[in-house]
């Protein structure tokens, strides 16, 4: 039996261990090169692994299992033949039989033959398909290959047919004694890798950082005008909308260009000073944040940043971010208002020393020439390690933010 052995590839520099998230095929089955047959979670991404050669798959490692890199993963006997294939030793009239079937075949029907991904879900679609309890069998994948996206199991979710409330109501107050169902159920459930490590950084900026959090507050009457008058415009123009995102991303590299120690970063006894900016975008996905970078903030237009805040998003929640594209980063901006959040103090991406955090936007009495006038009003915070960053520094940076946020024609014009 000749057998090749699929070991766990050097995937990047610092990354010593990743986890075996889901097997693409099963035990024993027959599987062509270059295959997916594995995806593993890193610290950074979801990859997946490739077969090495042709033949029958005999899985070595237990699907959830955390491995080392050059760690065995599954061996592929290769003296296995493809299932269903033709043989000349057969009889005659059984060989021409089958050539014949063969040469009627038609392109549309081997085309119609299902993809090794047709009906496997991506590892964020099987995470809430595990959450709600769904039958993957009842959903239609529109990923690549027929694959099942989050896309999919949401919209799926949504289109299920409700109960009548007095139903629900009636179920859930049944119980054999007759009263309000009690419960007192708990699950174990092992952390994913990313998870793991977003608490292991977390604490690690914590720990290892002198991290302070200063705050203000933004008139958001201008910005608000201003997408409100060219919105449409923009859209026609670009094919993309105008968002906050993009606006804070320009206002933070405008700002950071004249203030270099906010975009700078300890090594050891030395400081490194970037003479570029890479905005590391905070986004939510079911497996937890992730802050991949938009490179070179400064130099791009509004309608660039916006494109590539895009992409990356749906990435990231499709799990199919490279690790290129998690690497890298100089100042982090996060979003906690698309959840409602009015006021936080996040936690800094090491080994960056500055974390911009954005809120929602809330109408307030304020202060305008004297009088009382209602405006929205979004407070921002921004914290800093105190090792790199100066207090007067970080002020200063969060007042010159807020100055070309309240009057975007200064941003636009750069000045």
């Amino acid at each position: 039996m000749s057998v090749v052995e699929m070991k766990v590839p050097v995937i990047g520099e610092s990354i010593n261990e990743v986890t075996l998230s889901q097997w693409l095929k099963g035990n024993g089955e027959y599987v062509e090169l270059d295959e997916p047959i594995c995806e593993f979670e890193s610290d950074k991404a979801t990859l997946e692994f490739p077969a090495e050669a042709s033949g029958k798959l005999i899985w070595v490692a237990d699907q959830g299992a955390d491995l080392e890199i050059g760690a065995l993963v599954a061996k592929i006997d290769t003296t296995v033949e493809k299932p269903n294939t033709v043989k000349n030793n057969g009889t005659p009239h059984e060989t021409v039989e089958n050539e014949v079937k063969s040469e009627i075949q038609t392109p549309d029907v081997a085309a119609a033959s299902p993809s090794y991904a047709e009906g496997l879900p991506s590892p964020a679609a099987a995470k809430l398909i595990r959450e709600q309890n769904i039958d993957p069998a009842n959903i239609s994948g529109t990923g690549r290959d027929g694959r099942i996206t989050k896309e999919d199991v949401v919209s799926r979710k949504e289109d299920a047919p409700q109960k009548p409330e007095h139903e629900v109501v009636n179920a859930a107050a049944t119980t054999k004694s007759g009263n309000m169902p009690f419960g007192r159920g708990e699950r174990r459930e092992k952390m994913s890798r990313m998870r793991r490590t977003i608490a292991a950084r977390l604490v690690s900026a914590k720990n290892n950082t002198a991290m302070l959090t200063t705050f203000n507050e933004v008139d958001m009457t201008e910005i608000l005008a201003l997408r409100k008058k060219y919105q449409e415009d923009f859209v026609a123009q670009h094919g993309i909308k105008l968002g906050f995102m993009s606006l804070f991303a320009k206002a933070c590299a405008q700002v950071l260009k004249t203030m270099p120690q906010v975009n700078a970063h300890i090594d050891g006894d030395e400081l490194i000073y970037h003479d570029y900016v890479d905005v590391s975008i905070a986004i939510s996905t079911p497996t937890g944040l992730v802050v991949p970078p938009v490179h070179n903030v400064e130099s791009l237009d509004f309608h660039e940043v916006e494109f590539a805040i895009k992409d990356l998003a749906e990435k990231a929640r499709e799990g199919r971010l490279s690790l290129e594209e998690m690497r890298g980063g100089t100042f982090t901006i996060t979003n906690g208002g698309v959840f409602g959040s009015l006021l936080s103090t996040p936690i800094l991406n090491e080994p960056q020393s500055a974390i911009l955090g954005m809120h929602t936007i809330q109408e307030r009495p304020v202060a305008v020439d004297g009088k009382v006038e209602i405006r929205p009003m979004m407070y921002v915070a921004l914290s800093y390690d105190h090792r790199v960053i100066d207090g007067s520094s970080s002020v200063t940076f969060l007042v010159k933010v807020k100055e070309l946020l309240e009057d975007p024609i200064r941003l636009f014009m750069q000045i």
